[in-house]
């Protein structure tokens, strides 16, 4: 590829270089502003004009386009005619745009597989693809535009404040890393160049290093000896420069702070100090302070004071020296055998050094007639002459000691006590001239609480002084607080409004200040829904109270005084809820069940209805009435008995329902109402009533030729009572005719039937007596019924029949159980007697003799006429062996089981 290279345009730098392979080069500063020619692309690609004119004076001109579309458009604008490319009103920022990388930035497409010029390692590349046009000359031109970096950007550091720490012994030359250099966007020799500090102080220069990746690091060199003691910090001014033109530069404060070593030692301003004090000096008498300085910090600056081994005892008794604080003052009393200079070598030391030395000279001057001397040792709280003593201290609590004393020692000394007040002074024996001041009686506050009194004393020669004491009263927690009812007693009617006012509580302390304040609480027997205001004691209740739930109220309630240990006093409060009528009367059920037997005798009880009201009183007095308005049921309202005024028959009704009303006696009155069903119990009170046939005296004509088997007629009978009572039982217990024998009745429907077939001499009345017995318990009752056939091919005398049932025919009753088989939930019904084997002995001998008997009647009336034959035969027939009431039949009971 051939490189051409453009010559400088206008006042920019602007190259270009193009190859035929249709590559274009260009360079250009960051910043420019629009309108900036960067090249021209026809010129630069040699593309042919019409004689020298412009590209678009070609026939057809010319035609140059933007085929890319990407970011590096932006920042261009190329003229389709003349194919001159310039800036962008949108000005470009190389900080912006590229980023810093070993290789080339591009900007708005790929870069080209080879390059006539290969950008720097710093460049950043905007890459432009244009069309050609028309045809003849159409070529694709990749345009490379190398966006050069100008010095825009100043360094920064990335903190505005920078310390660093050196210790005071650092060698010179010794060099500290500054952790936060500065920065600068801007690439190359724009970026940062140098460090320098604006005050070095002598001590300090600056150092940079370049790591491998170009980054520039300061250190601090230290270049002089540094002394904490001398100066502990010094704060600069640090300032990167970079190596633009004009360079740019960025600060930041730097504080090098000097850190302490142990490299001093303790030092006194002075080496001896003069001090006098007199001899009548009281104990405690400040004598002199020392002070040694050490320049050093923290515990490399710890002093301790001590006497050095040459100060004799003595010395060291009279006078105490604080190892701390280098105070000495007078510990002993000065006598007449003290030396009146002493000489005291006090050592300063510290933490790894040679002790400093003072002395201190100190001159005891004699005092001649000096007056008493009154010295206070307070044993309670005192301050500035202000004794303070708390209330309730017991009888004879110590004050102080008095020493009462001539200083000379030459005079007699008196005191006494100045002042009213619970006090008494009096000599503390077996001590001369000491004297305990002490109470007398308990202090109380609330009766007073300052007392002023004066310790007075007086020598033989006139002297005296007065020791003023003031004694201040401290206020105790002594008093508890008091309520003014010891039991409150309230009531609140039930159903009352949420946070309800009950009362309001007080309490009184006569205590002052916080421990006079009263506090109010619930005690922990309270139930949670009752709340107490702790300030003002207002009681509330915040839920609505229910009578009928809880009538009474009892539990404790709390004054509690703010002082330490805090006092506390209880009260009872005790509140009865008072009755509304809110709850109806109520039935243990809603509906009422009674099983009463029928025939019940009358007024008697039939049950007992419970009710009850919650309320009580008057409001939970209760009244019951029947409210269907029934003549036979009557209700004890007292009770609630129910009776009813007659006997019941189940026959005629067998159940009632009556409502019951229950009124309490509140106002206005509130009700309930129950429904009462009473059941009546079947007894066994009605026998079977036969319905079929309707009279004894009637009959039925049975042909001779009626087959065996054959249905002849039917015992229909009813039972007025229910379940077993009304089960029926038919059979038949007594039989009269030629071949009795010859019928059977179905012991369950009474249907009679023709068991064998009727022979000649079978022709007559048959009277068969049949039983109808119900299952009734504890007894059976039963009817009887008379059944009659007449066993014929016609009736011709009906008179003559009618006649013959008037008659009351001779028949032995057969006790004989109707064969129905009852199957009970439990067992078979079963016999508890022998009677059945004893009927049938006496049926079989029955029948035996009636058998003789009919045979000779027989033969006898084959002799007699043949017109009276039939006659005959029905009278003969009917042999009475015994006569028996139909209607007055013995009843004897059939024991049936689980029925």
């Amino acid at each position: 590829h051939l490189i051409l290279l453009l010559l400088f345009v206008g006042p920019f730098n602007c190259f270009a270089s193009y190859s035929r392979a249709t590559e274009l080069f260009y360079s250009l500063n960051e910043g420019l502003p629009a309108g900036v020619l960067i090249g021209s692309l026809a010129r630069d690609l040699r593309l042919p004009t019409a004689d020298g004119q412009h590209p678009s004076a070609l026939q057809p001109p010319l035609s140059f386009t933007l085929a890319s579309r990407g970011l590096g458009e932006q920042y261009v604008r190329l003229d389709n005619r003349s194919g001159e490319l310039y800036t962008s009103a949108l000005e470009i920022d190389r900080e912006a745009l590229c980023v810093e990388s070993s290789e080339a930035t591009i900007i708005g497409g790929a870069a080209a597989a080879s390059s006539s010029s290969s950008p720097s390692p710093e460049s950043c590349l905007l890459l432009l693809d244009v069309l050609v046009l028309p045809q003849e000359y159409f070529r694709l031109v990749k345009v490379k535009i190398a966006i050069r970096d100008v010095n825009d950007n100043a360094p920064r550091f990335p903190v505005p404040h920078i310390r660093l720490s050196v210790p005071e012994n650092a060698p010179v030359n010794t060099r500290l890393a500054i952790e936060h250099p500065a920065l600068d966007p801007d690439v190359g020799t724009n970026g940062v160049q140098t460090y320098r500090l604006r005050d070095n102080y002598g001590v300090f220069t600056l150092d940079v290093e370049e790591n491998e990746s170009g980054e520039r690091t300061p250190y601090l060199i230290v270049m002089g000896a540094l002394d904490r003691e001398v100066r502990e910090e010094y704060v600069t001014v640090i300032i990167a420069e970079d190596g633009g033109t004009p360079p740019l530069v960025g600060s930041a404060t730097l504080t090098i702070d000097i850190s302490d070593i142990n490299d001093n030692c303790p030092q006194f301003n002075d080496s001896q100090l003069n001090v006098t004090i007199y001899g009548n000096s009281t104990l405690g008498t400040h004598v002199a302070t020392v002070h040694a300085t050490d320049m050093d910090l923290g515990s490399n600056a710890q002093i301790t004071y001590s006497y050095s081994q040459k100060v004799p005892q003595a010395s060291r008794d009279l006078f105490h020296l604080d190892e701390s604080t280098g105070v000495i003052t007078l510990s002993s009393k000065v006598d007449g055998d003290s030396p009146r200079l002493h000489r005291l070598i006090i050592l300063g030391n510290g933490p790894g050094c040679i002790p400093a030395v003072i002395t201190v000279l100190v001159t005891i001057i004699k005092v001649m007639m000096r007056p008493p001397e009154v010295v206070p040792r307070f044993i309670a709280n005192e301050v500035e002459g202000v004794v303070y003593l708390k209330e309730l201290e017991p009888i004879n609590t110590p004050i102080a000691f008095f020493t009462i004393k001539d200083p000379d020692e030459k005079y007699k000394v008196n005191c006494y006590l100045d002042g009213d007040g619970p006090f008494r002074l009096s000599p503390y024996k077996p001590y001369n001239n000491e004297y305990l001041l002490e109470t007398t009686k308990p202090l109380d506050y609330e009766t007073q609480q300052l007392y002023e009194i004066s310790v007075v004393a007086w020598n033989s020669e006139g002297f005296h002084v007065n020791k003023i004491i003031k004694v201040q009263v401290l206020d105790d927690n002594d008093n508890s607080p008091v309520f003014s009812q010891q039991l409150i007693e309230l009531s609140i009617e039930e159903n009352n409004v949420p946070n309800a006012f009950l009362t309001k509580l007080h309490a009184t302390d006569a205590d002052s200040g916080e421990r006079g304040e009263v506090s109010y609480f619930l005690g922990p027997d309270a139930p949670s829904y009752f709340s107490l205001d702790k300030t003002t004691g207002v009681l509330t209740v915040s839920t609505q109270l229910d009578r009928e739930e809880k009538e009474k109220y009892r539990y404790t309630v709390k004054a509690i005084d703010s002082g330490y240990p805090p006092r506390e006093s209880i009260a009872t409060v005790a509140i009865t809820v008072l009755d509304k009528n809110d709850n109806s009367p109520r039935f243990i059920n809603k509906d009422f069940s009674f099983f009463v037997p029928e025939n019940f005798p009358g007024f008697g009880e039939i049950g007992v209805i419970s009710v009850t009201d919650a309320d009580a009183g008057q409001n939970g007095w209760v009244a019951l009435s029947v409210v269907n308005g029934s003549d036979i049921f009557v209700i004890d309202t007292g009770k609630g008995v129910l009776r009813a005024k007659v006997s019941l028959d189940r026959e005629q009704q067998s159940s009632y329902v009556l409502w019951i009303e229950a009124v309490d006696g509140g106002d206005p009155a509130l009700s309930s109402t129950a429904k009462i069903t009473i059941l009546l119990l079947d007894i066994n009170d009605n026998p079977p009533l036969v319905l079929f046939p309707q009279s004894n005296m009637s009959y039925l004509l049975v042909l001779p030729s009626t087959l065996p088997g054959s249905p002849i007629t039917e015992v229909y009978a009813v039972d007025k009572d229910t379940g077993m009572n009304a089960v029926i039982a038919y059979s038949i217990i007594g039989r009269r005719g030629p071949r009795p024998e010859s019928f059977r009745i179905d012991p369950k429907t009474g249907n009679i039937t023709l068991e064998e077939s009727l022979m000649r001499n079978d022709y007559g009345l048959y009277r068969l007596l049949v039983k109808v017995s119900d299952h009734g318990y504890p007894e059976p009752l039963h009817s009887t019924v008379m059944v009659n056939l007449f066993v014929n091919d016609t009736v011709s005398n009906e008179s003559y029949i009618e006649s013959l049932l008037r008659k009351e025919p001779d028949i032995n009753v057969e006790e004989k159980q109707p064969q129905i088989s009852i199957e009970p939930a439990h067992k078979k019904v079963e016999s508890a007697s022998c009677m059945p084997t004893l009927v049938a002995l006496s049926i079989i001998s029955l029948g035996s003799i009636t058998l003789v008997t009919g045979m000779g009647i027989y033969i006898c009336l084959r002799k007699g006429k043949k017109r009276h034959r039939t006659d005959e035969n029905l009278e003969v027939q009917i042999p009475l062996n015994g006569r028996i009431s139909l209607h007055m039949l013995e009843k004897k009971p059939m024991e049936i089981s689980n029925i």
